[in-house]
């Protein structure tokens, strides 16, 4: 039994294998988190024909970026799909006779590996890491029965996961297929006549910095990243709760309009360049309902066809009111608001058990080390 140091060179075989398809959309990234994620960079006339493929049981990095995240981004392929990804990153795979896949991904996956490959990388401003020296880097491994009574219980935690994961699907198909067919059957109306603009102001300095919100395009409100030194709260817009907050502008947005829903307890402040308004009739339209419209990608669609502007494209207050949807009676739409809101409870959820296995992966990794080097 026992420790053996090895290098990552010793272990890995670089893979190179090229799509050979001119436009393919369905092109991947890797985000902090050390996942496959879809890429959201434009992929229109771009020629994906050498980006590479990440086969199954294979693992994909990117070493341009790890000095500014402080991290290594690599993920690994446990789908059952080949993944593709940009020709800047490198493709390669274990030899699962000296190191089991989900062992090393549960290594990189460890703070202690991303900051020796953080030590390792070069003096440029991103701080990037060379396949030279990657490989050049030690790891302490222990036998492959270690490593493999600990891959069972992180194979078991994802497992659950997976299967947790699985519902999800189904509640937001559920509520699309609902929402689908209020659309073909119901009388579409301006929400117009349902909403009014909401001006309070922040004018007494009831709330402070600790209120201050942003408004992304993942329709969600967020910590402001504005320098706010010297900066008067006053002008700033309240947006209380059930009430909703957006940012006319939708040029250069990512083909999405930066729109959200305060579905808190709590009163925001906003800029007063956004457009803070609320539902007036409650007893005819939910403001959850309305946001489940706002949230689907047809909205998105609508909102940036209807803008206007020359180098700057805004969806005026106007535009806003003359959006149609169905409305169909308050019980049907609290319904569809429960379905919704049982998907968001479960997709939540499902985010903090993957967070939760991910930071269960170090203290696995330093059990296995201290069996075997205890052996």
């Amino acid at each position: 039994m026992g420790l053996s140091k090895v290098k990552i060179g010793s272990f890995v075989e670089p893979i190179d294998i090229r799509c050979k398809q001119s436009n393919n959309a369905e092109v991947y990234g890797i985000d902090i988190n050390k996942r496959f994620i879809s890429t959201r960079a434009k992929m229109d006339g771009i020629d994906t024909a050498k980006y590479r493929i990440v086969p199954r049981e294979c693992f994909a990095a990117n070493f341009m970026h790890i000095g500014r995240d402080e991290k290594i981004p690599v993920a690994f392929n446990n789908t059952d799909d080949e993944i593709i990804v940009s020709p800047a990153y490198f493709i390669f795979k274990a030899d699962t006779s000296v190191i089991l896949n989900e062992y090393f991904y549960m290594l990189m996956n460890s703070n202690e590996f991303d900051r020796y490959a953080w030590f390792c990388t070069d003096s440029s401003i991103r701080g990037n890491l060379d396949w030279e020296r990657f490989c050049e880097i030690e790891i302490d491994l222990p036998p492959l029965p270690v490593q493999q009574k600990y891959v069972n219980v992180y194979n078991a935690m994802v497992k659950n996961q997976k299967a947790y994961e699985s519902g999800l699907y189904d509640l937001k198909l559920t509520c699309d297929v609902y929402i689908d067919e209020l659309r073909r059957t119901l009388p579409h109306k301006a929400i117009g006549e349902y909403i009014e603009l909401s001006n309070a102001k922040n004018e007494d300095l009831q709330y402070g910095i600790d209120a201050l919100k942003g408004v992304s395009i993942n329709k969600e409100f967020i910590e402001t990243k504005a320098d706010m030194a010297g900066v008067s709260l006053k002008p700033y817009l309240l947006v209380e709760p059930d009430a909703f907050a957006y940012v006319t502008i939708t040029s250069r947005n990512g083909e999405k309009i930066s729109l959200a829903h305060n579905n808190s307890d709590d009163t925001y402040i906003v800029s007063s360049s956004y457009i803070v308004f609320r539902v007036k009739r409650k007893d005819k339209l939910i403001p959850s309902y309305l946001n489940i419209f706002f949230r689907r990608s047809e909205f998105d669609r609508y909102a940036r066809f209807n803008s206007w502007g020359s180098a700057r494209e805004a969806f005026a207050w106007e535009d806003m009111c003359e959006v149609k949807i169905p409305i169909p009676d308050i019980k049907v739409q609290q319904s569809i608001v429960n379905i919704y809101n049982a998907y968001i409870t479960r997709r939540d959820i499902n985010e903090r058990l993957k967070a939760q296995i991910k930071d269960i992966c170090p203290i696995l990794i330093k059990g296995s080390l201290e069996e075997a080097e205890n052996a």
